[in-house]
Formats: structure tokens, C-alpha cells, sequence
């Protein structure tokens, strides 16, 4: 499922530290800017007004390729969602909106720009395959993006209410909606662009670690979230209560979770205290003494404070830096960006972004993730390629 997770283990770099802390310096701005009305950057029409979302969705089918290649869009596209899928997404757009020189080597270093054979801006080459003008200027792209932190539950109902441009999520659109009263029609009309992979693992309080308990069995996972195990000494560990913290009901996280884990997206589960973010549950591992979690691999600290323990299933130990990324993990899991009925040309254009080599390297491998391996990977671009919208 996922490319050479041992490699991908391995990558520390300060192109990774300055993708992380990029994402995490516009990440108010984010989630400040993606109300319906565009946001920051959505309203510098020539009519001054603003463009929602779901406005500027309408524009891109009736706008043609030669109309929006004489002029640079003021627009802003909106994605919001999954605290999971947000590190690649908010990443991308940080990187897009910055729309960076060639040979800017913390942001477009000259070898990527020398492997696409172009001297424009990053934003410029990638935008101007699908019909828009280079804008020539940094922090000026052909158009915006504004990327929401949520959840995939958030992300998902947002596309489907077409409140927003893309849905991120780390589950699939037919588990979020498992017992809801959406229609297989409905259900039908999600496009569905996988990005990348997360392995998702299991985390425990560094003091836990220490003290010894350094891999559970999958069935030992299951009763400590069912409040069946509920001290640490019953694992090898210390004397402790086991403070068994969770994602909330609606994230993508707590989804897969339940499916993969406990065998059913409704499956009850009773964790002492539970997150709405990503960000929120790896704080709480941080400061406890006796927590256990299941989190995205983009947030684990492996010398920190939110160690990975290894999850042995059916005599198969799966452990971080090794194999989290093999098919036969049952947490791995697809992250996704979702789109309503269709992928319009703007949609298009930053999926694909995502989806490039540039893309994989610098948002997915970047932040902890496994980029999708060739086959894979093809067949994602193959849906949002240039040449069906020309």
C-alpha cells in the first residue's frame, strides 16, 4: 500500500522542518479564512465583491480554458476536514500561495525546477497546465487556497452541503455516513482523490514506554478501550491506571479506528477522555504519565513525549520506522480529498499539485506520511489530469 516505509522512517531534513512549521505558522489563518464568502484573498474581484465556494465551483464548469487564461483568478478555493489530512493539504497551500522562485531552495529548490524544465514560480507552473495565467510574483498565485482544520466528518458534510471546495478525510466517505440517511445516490456523488497513506499507531505517554510496555497485542488494544484492562500492571507495566484517551465520534481517526480495530464503524468503545484534533490528543499523551491513543503518524514523537509501541496481530509484530506502511496493517489507512459530483478545474489543478512528485516528497513524506506507490498513484492523477479539462 504505501512506498518504502523504512526510507520514510528515515527522513529528517529542513525541508521537513520548514514544511511543518509552515503549515503550523498559517494555521489560524486557515481556519480563520474558510467561511463561504472566500475567505482572506476572496475578495479581489474586479467587482469587488466576494465568491463563495460553491460559486466559485459554478465558475470553473462555465468559465472556458481561453477566458481564464487571460486573467488571474482572484478566487479562493476552500478545503476543510480531517486533522489528519490537514498536514498535506495545509502544507500545499502554504507552498501554493507563497508561489515560490525556482532555486528558493527551502521551497522550490532549482533541481525540482530544472526536473519540470521551467523557470516559473511553483504556484505558476502548476496552475498555467490548467488554463491559468502565471502571475509572475511571489505570494501571488493564479488563485488562493485556504485549507480549514476540522474533522473528516466536517470536511465531509461541507462538500456535500457544497459549502466548501474540497472535503479532507481519513475515512471513507461511506463509513462517516454508516447509519446516516444518505441515499447510495448521494453517496454516488463523491469523488474520491486519495493523497496518501497513514499507518496509524499506537502512542503511549514516554513514561509508559520507559517503564517497559513497549508493544500490546491487538486484543490487549481492544479491552483497555473496552475498560476490560484498565492498569498498566497488567501489561508488564507499572502500577497505573490506564488513561485511555480517544478521537471524537465524527474524525476519520476514531473511524478507522473502529473498523480496523474493533471491527465496526459503530462499534462502542469507552476511552476515558476523547479529542476532536489530532493536534489536541498528541498534547494530552505529552503531558500524562499513563496514556494510551491511537493517532495519525504525522503526530507521533518517536524520541518525545508521544512514543509508538508496536501492535502485534495474528503473531505478526507491526512496528513504527518498519512496516506500518504494509498492507497487512490493519490500521493503514487512505487519506483523502473529497469533491461533489465533479472535480472542476480549480479542484483539479491543486489535487494534482498534491499528487505530483514535488507534491508526495514535500506534503506527504514530509509530514510523516506514506506517499502512494506508482500504480496507485497514476491512477489518482489519471483523475484529475490536465488533459480533460482542456
Amino acid at each position: 500500500m504505501a512506498s518504502d516505509p523504512d526510507r520514510l522512517a528515515d527522513i529528517v531534513s529542513r525541508r521537513k522542518f520548514v514544511a511543518a512549521t509552515g503549515a503550523a505558522g498559517i494555521a489560524a489563518v486557515a481556519g480563520c479564512s474558510s467561511s463561504g464568502d472566500g475567505g482572506d484573498g476572496g475578495d479581489g474581484g474586479d467587482d469587488g465583491e466576494s465568491t463563495t465556494a460553491a460559486a466559485t465551483a459554478d465558475n470553473q464548469e462555465t468559465t472556458s480554458g481561453d477566458e481564464q487564461a487571460s486573467q488571474v483568478a482572484t478566487d479562493t478555493l476552500v478545503g476543510d476536514g480531517s486533522s489528519t489530512v490537514f498536514p498535506i493539504a495545509n502544507t500545499g497551500a502554504s507552498y501554493w500561495n507563497s508561489n515560490p522562485e525556482p532555486g528558493d531552495e527551502d521551497y522550490f529548490p532549482q533541481e525540482w525546477a530544472d526536473e519540470y524544465g521551467t523557470d516559473m514560480r511553483l504556484a505558476d507552473y502548476f496552475a498555467t497546465q490548467y488554463g491559468w495565467t502565471e502571475s509572475g510574483e511571489r505570494s501571488v498565485p493564479p488563485f488562493r487556497i485556504s485549507i480549514a482544520l476540522s474533522h473528516s466528518g466536517t470536511g465531509i458534510e461541507g462538500v456535500m452541503e457544497e459549502r466548501i471546495d474540497i472535503g479532507d478525510a481519513s475515512s471513507t466517505a461511506e463509513a462517516e455516513l454508516a447509519g446516516s440517511d444518505v441515499s447510495d445516490e448521494e453517496l454516488d456523488k463523491f469523488v474520491d482523490h486519495v493523497v496518501g497513506v497513514d499507518g496509524q499507531p499506537i502512542v503511549v505517554s514516554k513514561e509508559i514506554k520507559d517503564a517497559g510496555v513497549t508493544d500490546i497485542t491487538i486484543e490487549e488494544l481492544r479491552k483497555i478501550y473496552r475498560q476490560e484492562i484498565t492498569n498498566w500492571q497488567e501489561l508488564g507495566g507499572p502500577d497505573k491506571e490506564i488513561l485511555a484517551l480517544g478521537r471524537a465520534p465524527g474524525s476519520g481517526t476514531n473511524t478507522a479506528f473502529l473498523v480496523n480495530v474493533m471491527g465496526d464503524a459503530e462499534a462502542s468503545i469507552s476511552p476515558d477522555q476523547r479529542y476532536g484534533k489530532n493536534q489536541q490528543l498528541q498534547q494530552a499523551v505529552a503531558t500524562a504519565d499513563n496514556a494510551i491513543a491511537y493517532i495519525a503518524l504525522a503526530f507521533v514523537q518517536p524520541d518525545g513525549q508521544v512514543p509508538p509501541i508496536g501492535l502485534e496481530i495474528d503473531g505478526t509484530l507491526y512496528e513504527y520506522g518498519k512496516n506500518l506502511g504494509s498492507k497487512e496493517y490493519p490500521l493503514a489507512r487512505d487519506l483523502h480529498c473529497y469533491t461533489w459530483e465533479d472535480t472542476s478545474r480549480q479542484e483539479a489543478a491543486f489535487i494534482n499539485f498534491l499528487l505530483s512528485d514535488f507534491g508526495q516528497e514535500f506534503f506527504v513524506e514530509s509530514n510523516n506520511y506514506f506517499a502512494l506507490p506508482d500504480g496507485r498513484l497514476e491512477t489518482q492523477r489519471e483523475k484529475v489530469a490536465a488533459s480533460k479539462y482542456e
